[in-house]
């Protein structure tokens, strides 16, 4: 379309385009074909594409949106482009699923694995810097399954889809509150241990008054509250 052309009151121009009427009907035939590819490609490459996607699956899963969304509005593209497109994909997102399930070292390249970010209470800092977890965004993933204070987490995992498991404590012990300090009312009812301390930025326990300047023997800070139960 040249330049002179483009006027902003030109309505059907900006409505129906400058398409003949007849391709709407042959759209509906084009976005009808294209929606049992979508479906049929999702069935072929699994369960898991219906549940949390993995990296590679959410890849494979744009690449075919992208692929196969031409077709439906370009009269000049035909669908066989499009099944090709899509066969393609799931051959390879097949492929990766074959060789993930049978080599573990592949799966932990092509998929990631799980990263521990609490463990027996602590965090694990250098594996949250790692996958990029602030201490606030991990106190409120806790604080959705109902977890007020370290002590209560016995593992937290990241899993490679970037989902979280919790598994948590038999038997809950003095930790660190993962309240937010602003929230001082609902603090106040936490219970505080006057025997133990805890470091303010890892969680890791120690008895009260055992030299309050020592740097933590976890992640070598030197700040230190007291311990809720």
């Amino acid at each position: 379309m040249k330049k002179d052309e483009i006027h902003f009151t030109d309505w059907v121009r900006i409505l129906v385009g400058e398409v003949p009427g007849l391709f709407y009907l042959e759209i509906l035939i084009r976005a009808a074909a294209v929606y049992l590819i979508l479906v049929g490609s999702m069935r072929l490459m699994g369960r898991r594409m219906a549940s949390q996607l993995s990296r590679n699956e959410m890849a494979a899963l744009i690449s075919l949106a992208a692929a196969i969304g031409v077709p439906i509005l370009d009269p000049s593209r035909g669908l066989l482009p499009a099944v090709i497109i899509a066969l393609v994909v799931i051959l390879v997102q097949r492929l990766i699923s074959y060789w993930a399930a049978r080599n573990e070292k592949f799966e932990g390249i092509s998929q990631d694995i799980a990263t521990t970010l609490v463990e027996n209470s602590v965090l694990q800092l250098e594996n949250m810097k790692s996958s990029r977890i602030t201490r606030e965004l991990l106190f409120a993933q806790l604080r959705s399954t109902g977890v007020l204070q370290l002590g209560s987490v016995k593992r937290l995992y990241m899993e490679a889809n970037g989902s979280f498991t919790l598994i948590q404590q038999p038997e809950p012990k003095p930790g660190l509150s993962i309240l937010p300090e602003w929230d001082s009312e609902f603090i106040a009812l936490q219970t505080p241990v006057p025997d133990r301390a805890v470091c303010y930025w890892c969680g890791h326990t120690q008895p009260a008054g055992a030299s309050d300047s020592a740097r933590c023997p976890h992640c070598k800070k030197q700040e230190w509250v007291q311990a809720i139960c």
